[in-house]
């Protein structure tokens, strides 16, 4: 069975569930998983990365390496 058929087949039963206990656990499982995905996507920076981009900012800046706001909308405009 395909994780699409899964799917279905999951939300089919849960229409049917009756005890309003057992939906709340389930949002709660819903939730806690939704956070453990987000926390696995954001890694933070060390600050020895950041202080690192920071230097590379103002370098950039100093070097007029840079686009100002009306460059980059006219990028998509």
């Amino acid at each position: 069975m395909n994780l699409e058929a899964r799917k279905i087949e999951f939300i089919q039963d849960f229409l049917k569930i009756k005890n309003e206990e057992v939906i709340s656990r389930l949002e709660k499982i819903m939730i806690e998983e939704k956070n453990v995905s987000n926390d696995q996507l954001f890694k933070p920076m060390t600050q020895e990365e950041l202080d690192k981009r920071i230097d590379q900012s103002e370098s950039d800046f100093l070097n007029k390496r840079f686009k100002n706001s009306t460059e980059l909308l006219s990028k998509y405009e």
